[in-house]
């Protein structure tokens, strides 16, 4: 246990070829989760917790660690499980999404793997319950490994606002567009239902995929009725980086080196906020980088990426 407690922010640099690390943890039962290292700041053992007014239900209160005020939300809890009883003997896994950190409270923390994101599978249909917040599931050891949304967690804690302002230049947003469309791609709900409700405001076309893997085959698809480059129907892709079957790094990638594809602008969209690796965005050829959520700067970075075609 010293081991992956010591280890963990070491390791939040891994960026590959089509990989990720998953911290694999349990919560009040014996189904095992995982979170992407990458988004995690350090682990350590549950300190005494303070409570606080008018405090939403899935916060057990706040933590002080290294001079930094942070909440923590019960994570079996927020996803329909029964709360962890015994908090000093658990552990809060700290991690940084969409501009802010949190703490998330696990009952025991396990080990890192190192996965192939073509082994992390879209979660099955027809689901509900705990199931909703899936984001993506795996197996390892012969046993399945839960990968949760968190971000429908924090939307649902602390919903964050949608709305653009009249500060983004609409006019000239649909003047470049035309009657071409956006793509979409992320593998999280809330996440595609946000860039989804920033955008229509700006009355343009949107396609919405799950991972990069449809991105890709339905760039592939349009770019095939194309005379010269998919940007003939294609104004833009905004993407996820963290996805099953194909991450947003190998997308762009991919995309890159298709004669059909590469003049496409792509803006990584991402709660992959604090740690990101810059050169990466630029090995694969991305135009843009965009911690999640902020409706303006996503407005502003599509006017910007489409008036330079």
């Amino acid at each position: 246990m010293a081991g992956i407690l010591d280890s963990v922010n070491q390791r939040t640099q891994l960026v590959g070829q089509n990989r990720l690390e998953l911290l694999l943890f349990r919560l009040a039962g014996r189904q095992r989760f995982g979170i992407n290292v990458f988004k995690v700041r350090e682990v350590l053992q549950c300190p005494p917790l303070t409570a606080i007014p008018k405090r939403n239900k899935f916060v057990r209160g706040i933590a002080h660690i290294r001079g930094q005020t942070i909440s923590v939300i019960d994570l079996s809890l927020a996803t329909g499980g029964r709360p962890i009883e015994n908090t000093k003997d658990s552990f809060i896994v700290i991690a940084e999404y969409n501009r802010s950190v949190q703490g998330f409270l696990v009952n025991s923390v396990e080990r890192i793997i190192n996965i192939n994101w073509s082994s992390i599978m879209p979660p099955p249909k027809g689901t509900g319950g705990r199931q909703s917040y899936l984001t993506a599931v795996t197996e390892i050891d012969n046993e399945l490994v839960e990968i949760i949304d968190v971000e429908k967690i924090l939307e649902e804690i602390s919903p964050s606002p949608t709305t653009i302002t009249g500060n983004v230049e609409t006019e000239s947003i649909m003047a470049d567009l035309g009657d071409r469309t956006i793509l979409i791609a992320d593998d999280s709900a809330v996440a595609r239902n946000q860039v989804k409700r920033a955008l229509e405001s700006l009355g343009v076309t949107m396609h919405l995929v799950k991972n990069g893997r449809e991105a890709l085959t339905y760039l592939q698809e349009v770019a095939a009725s194309c005379q010269d480059s998919v940007t003939e129907k294609i104004g833009l892709l905004i993407s996820d980086i963290e996805m099953p079957e194909m991450d947003g790094y190998t997308l762009t990638a991919e995309i890159r080196m298709d004669q059909k594809l590469k003049k496409l602008h792509v803006i990584l969209h991402t709660s992959l906020s604090g740690v990101f690796n810059q050169q990466m965005v630029q090995k694969v050829g991305a135009d843009d980088f965009i911690a999640k959520f902020n409706p303006d700067e996503l407005g502003d970075s599509v006017r910007k990426w489409l008036h330079a075609d």
